[in-house]
């Protein structure tokens, strides 16, 4: 795979109800795809943004300079890369390195929330199927079903999954789709800290393994 194919990871735009947007952040302008058919609605993990390919591997941004912090990333990355399909790209998050939310019963430092295929991203069946064959985890599904806002709105609990705060919750279309900024779109806490200022410099907070074995 040539570089010039690998593809920067959109920003997410927010719900209407989000409360936790920044002055540059988008939000979803109509909710109309998602309410065409099921929709997925995950946790919203505290972590790196990391995009997956047979040949190489970047944070959001594609010339994303390699850091300390992302020691086991690489390693995980380096380890496994070879079964990824050459046409496909793992998007997931990296929950190595604590960066607000300090988690306390991980199953793993790498979860999938997106699997591409060009700039078509697979339905969520599709994206398991792909998580089974390379044995990676998927972010914990919250709710599965038809557009219900009340129940969408319930998946906020302020607790996480795996152990402390909630950051929050990404709703996605389960069909497959192009449009990006159409079918997915993410609810944040409010006051949510932005972590880029500080998490970044030593000394750094290994997030915790369920069975504290990692």
């Amino acid at each position: 795979m040539a570089q010039d194919t690998y593809i920067k990871f959109s920003r997410t735009p927010h719900l209407p109800w989000s409360l936790g947007r920044d002055e540059d952040d988008e939000e979803l302008l109509s909710l109309e795809e998602l309410k065409k058919g099921e929709v997925i609605c995950t946790e919203k993990l505290d972590g790196e943004n990391n995009t997956l390919y047979t040949d190489y591997m970047h944070a959001r941004s594609i010339d994303s300079l390699s850091t300390p912090w992302q020691d086991w990333m690489r390693a995980f990355h380096g380890g496994m890369k070879y079964l990824i399909p050459r046409d496909l790209r793992i998007c997931g998050e990296c929950v190595y390195i604590k960066h607000s939310i300090l988690y306390g019963a991980l199953t793993s430092y790498f979860y999938v929330f997106g699997v591409f295929r060009g700039r078509t991203c697979l339905s969520w069946d599709d994206t398991l199927e792909v998580c089974r064959s390379l044995s990676l985890e998927p972010v914990p599904v919250l709710y599965r079903g038809p557009w219900d806002e009340q129940r969408i709105k319930a998946c906020w609990t302020g607790r996480s999954v795996f152990g402390g705060e909630q950051e929050g919750y990404v709703v996605r279309s389960a069909g497959s789709f192009e449009d990006y900024k159409a079918h997915v779109a993410k609810f944040r806490r409010a006051d949510h800290v932005k972590t880029d200022k500080h998490w970044t410099k030593p000394p750094y907070t290994k997030n915790i393994f369920k069975e504290s074995n990692a």
